[in-house]
């Protein structure tokens, strides 16, 4: 069954000059339910992380996602335009977030935060890891509203024409990566966080989000159309699947090493 996407508004509300816009919404809605979230699951257990803590973290985490989102994107996405104008850098009203970028911004911020306060750093980075899949299912819905991220052209009956891009069956890949990334890799991180915070045993769900979120957008890129002043290398690979390797390893290192410890 093909599909024709229903052209969304971007933009929710505007007064003036000021406008609420799904991207950002998906945004708000993303950090505020993952931080009500993760109070509700660090209450489950008695070595838990001060809620003070968690509230403190909440505008920390905002800033440093931010921060490495854009920097992220223009570091990896726009390269050039660090050369030829740097301060495109600080455009983020124009778009443009790298999920891998914020990923390091995260994981920066949680370094910081927690020598700050002196507290476990895998213990919040695992509750960070268990909430992080509510933010990317409402930022891959924003991608749908946006008519961003599309997939490429299939001759599949389940796909999605985009009137705005051409008029060509696409994937729809924002969906897929809404399920994969962010229902399904929710529930996952559900199970492996309710086993292993029972025995106060963190880092192992850090190190599952690492690579089941890796090997998910590592397979779904295939479905997606690549960035057109990017392309393809090799003719096969996407700059999000270079990307989302270091992920996959990185999670597999911390897992030997904390099954091992």
């Amino acid at each position: 069954m093909i599909l024709i996407h229903p052209l969304f508004d971007p933009v929710i509300l505007s007064f003036g000059i000021f406008e609420i816009r799904w991207y950002g919404l998906a945004y708000v809605l993303g950090f505020l339910l993952g931080i009500y979230y993760i109070k509700l699951f660090n209450k489950k257990f008695k070595n838990s992380i001060n809620n003070n803590y968690i509230d403190d973290f909440f505008i920390w985490s905002v800033l440093w996602v931010i921060i490495g989102g854009r920097l992220g994107y223009v570091l990896f996405y726009q390269t050039s335009s660090i050369f030829v104008n740097p301060i495109n850098i600080l455009y983020i009203w124009l778009g443009g977030m790298s999920f891998h970028g914020g990923l390091i911004g995260i994981i920066l911020g949680i370094y910081f935060f927690t020598k700050l306060k002196k507290i476990n750093f895998f213990q919040l980075a695992d509750l960070v890891s268990i909430a992080a899949p509510i933010g990317i299912f409402f930022g891959r819905l924003a991608n749908f509203i946006n008519v961003e991220l599309y997939g490429r052209i299939t001759s599949s009956n389940l796909a999605m024409i985009y009137p705005t891009i051409d008029d060509n069956p696409r994937h729809p890949s924002q969906l897929y990566e809404a399920l994969f990334e962010g229902i399904i890799l929710f529930l996952i991180m559900y199970v492996f966080a309710t086993k292993n915070f029972k025995k106060n045993n963190y880092g192992i769900c850090s190190s599952y989000f690492l690579i089941f979120y890796g090997a998910f957008r590592f397979i779904l890129e295939f479905l997606r159309e690549p960035d057109q002043h990017i392309g393809l290398y090799f003719s096969y690979f996407s700059l999000g699947q270079f990307l989302s390797i270091p992920m996959i390893l990185f999670g597999f290192v911390i897992l030997f090493y904390k099954k091992n410890k």
